[in-house]
């Protein structure tokens, strides 16, 4: 098998972040040790981040992506003010995915707000790693 079969995600970076004040990030960590176990490059911010600090931490690190990680329900603010804010920076082209605690309501609404993809707590990570690298490439 290729190096590149191995790791679906070989060379990109991207970042997890835990917008708002949830303050459980298990499930960011697992997905963390996934996106590394598929070869990508991991930058992890840490709990409670602004949409504001997110928007600087994936410009100045210049990733390939921003995975949110939200379980405190307010999902659609935060993909919101952090895709504005990707806009703003001038990376608009920064695909944005969320993950946690989603509603199946609110997926269809995330994703006419410009998400490229929403996964939830019950998503195989092999899914998840295969959708972005589909994304991604």
């Amino acid at each position: 098998m290729s190096a590149a079969a191995d790791a679906p995600l070989a060379g990109k970076r991207i970042l997890v972040a835990k917008p708002g004040l949830d303050g459980h990030d298990a499930g960011a960590k697992v997905v963390a040790l996934a996106l590394r176990d598929a070869g990508a490059e991991v930058i992890y911010t840490g709990l409670r981040k602004s949409p504001d600090f997110i928007v600087r931490t994936a410009v100045d690190e210049d990733v390939a992506a921003v995975g949110l990680s939200i379980l405190s329900g307010s999902h659609s603010e935060l993909a919101r003010e952090v895709i504005e804010g990707l806009r703003a920076a001038g990376a608009g082209d920064i695909p944005v995915f969320v993950g946690g605690t989603i509603p199946p309501e609110d997926r269809e609404p995330l994703l006419a707000a410009g998400v490229k993809g929403v996964y939830t707590n019950d998503t195989p990570l092999a899914q998840m790693i295969e959708d972005l690298a589909r994304k991604l490439h």
